[in-house]
């Protein structure tokens, strides 16, 4: 991994105009992206329209920062750019046409080659079995990439304030979903989603994706500097999070309850860190006693917090436990056999990225087939291992050593809690890929775009000491 390079936060007084200018106006289009991206990208692949204004908002926001564009080029780590490279370049492969020879040679496209050679059609064909879901599989990616290039001169002082919009965006949910939540039948959706139980939705089509949308603001809430006053900051930094980890509860999200503990034991240590640095650098003595009470305060204003919420709706909270008991009733795990089984079809190429809708029909067994189709693996690594084979889960594993090598370089940078706040809604997007499909919408992939541009930008300063 490069050094630190001229963005590196010792040396930003000293960018060039442009790349200054270029920063200034990166961080309203950043936040245009972001904004346009929570109200129109949470609903998945099933709304078309509402993923290409994102995916042209991100566009125009990478046109118009060309600098910013070729200082990522020329200046981030060299194994970022590399896998930015390579997830783009996966699919685009798969869109390639083949010869017979050596289409017909690929595992799992048996039973294609006999129906086209049935119809008369037999040819050259792309690699995908579905060349129009791996284009949109491909283009999905324009979003993230584009946050992280066109962000890449903004200061660290600017990527902390998009941090906190992503806060500000996670509590216009909770007053969004707490109609929802008063709604029967979730009624209240901004998408044709409708659910049995009234559930937090927020700006989102699926409650998981909307919990571990809260999950990222939760831990900006709780590690990114604050804009405000420092005397006010622990207590609006822990009313921010209570209210957060209320909307996280009304989801009913499993995946969501539980990843919540990732930034909140981050914030525990944080928050350790912070007292044990006010005591002994004081001399007076008076510094521990009033950082433990600052601490003992926010603590009481957070119980008083759920308290009023155990009365006010002890039903929401039941129900949200209750349903960890209906894990052995989940219909994920024959979804998961039959996608194994399938996996093995096409391994080790796959059968195209966004195949997997089309090509697990095929392998489906009827003692696990419903009246719905299944749509998704609810395990993104097992759909990958369908769609892109060895090769996709190779990149997956590069993409999560890189997420830990940067947050180890990040530990020496004086902005390292903003760092590792993206790293951490990194981590839970990891974790709640293994039951379900988080990076399948627009929201959650400019969300996770900023994450990694917060890391990648605080580990490329490892000379900042804190």
């Amino acid at each position: 991994m490069p050094g630190p390079s001229s963005l590196s936060g010792s040396s930003m007084g000293r960018q060039s105009p442009d790349l200054a200018v270029s920063g200034r106006s990166g961080l309203f289009a950043l936040g245009t992206v972001l904004i346009v991206a929570a109200a129109l990208g949470g609903g998945g692949q099933r709304y078309g329209l509402a993923n290409l204004a994102v995916q042209l908002t991100a566009l125009a926001a990478l046109a118009l920062h060309p600098a910013a564009f070729a200082a990522f080029r020329t200046s981030a780590p060299l194994a970022l750019r590399a896998l930015a490279g390579l997830s783009l370049l996966l699919p685009l492969l798969q869109l390639v046409p083949l010869p017979p020879a050596i289409w017909t040679a690929l595992p799992g496209r048996d039973l294609v080659v006999q129906s086209l050679e049935a119809a008369g059609m037999a040819g050259w064909m792309p690699f995908s079995l579905d060349p129009h879901r791996t284009l949109l599989a491909l283009t999905a990616l324009v979003t993230p990439l584009a946050v992280l290039a066109a962000g890449w001169t903004l200061r660290r002082e600017q990527i902390a304030m998009l941090g906190w919009l992503v806060v500000a965006l996670g509590i216009l949910n909770l007053l969004i979903g707490a109609v929802q939540v008063s709604s029967p039948g979730g009624r209240a959706s901004l998408f044709d989603e409708v659910l049995p139980e009234e559930v937090l939705l927020g700006t989102f089509a699926n409650r998981n994706s909307t919990a571990l949308f809260l999950v990222g603001a939760l831990g900006f809430a709780a590690l990114v500097p604050a804009p405000w006053a420092r005397r006010a900051e622990l207590a609006l930094r822990v009313g921010l999070c209570a209210l957060l980890l209320l909307a996280i509860i009304l989801t009913r999200s499993r995946t969501g309850l539980v990843l919540a503990l990732v930034p909140l034991g981050l914030a525990a240590l944080r928050a350790l860190s912070w007292s044990a640095s006010r005591g002994p650098a004081r001399g007076s003595g008076r510094a521990r006693p009033r950082s433990l009470a600052l601490t003992a305060g926010a603590a009481a204003v957070a119980a008083a917090l759920f308290a009023g919420l155990l009365v006010l709706a002890p039903g929401r909270v039941a129900d949200t436990v209750e349903r960890f008991g209906a894990l052995d009733r989940d219909a994920r795990s024959y979804i998961w056999e039959d996608a194994a089984y399938s996996s093995s079809r096409y391994w080790p190429l796959g059968a195209g990225m966004g195949t997997f809708d089309e090509v697990f029909q095929i392998d489906e067994s009827l003692e696990n087939m419903t009246v719905r189709r299944a749509g998704r693996a609810h395990n993104d690594y097992l759909e990958i291992a369908i769609e892109a084979g060895l090769p996709g889960l190779v990149l997956v594993a590069a993409w999560l050593l890189l997420v830990g090598w940067l947050s180890w370089q990040a530990r020496r940078s004086r902005w390292r809690w903003t760092g590792w706040a993206g790293a951490s809604f990194l981590v839970c997007i990891a974790l709640q890929s293994i039951t379900d499909y988080p990076l399948r919408n627009q929201t959650i992939l400019a969300a996770a775009g900023l994450a990694l541009l917060a890391l990648a930008r605080t580990a490329q300063a490892p000379g900042e000491r804190a």
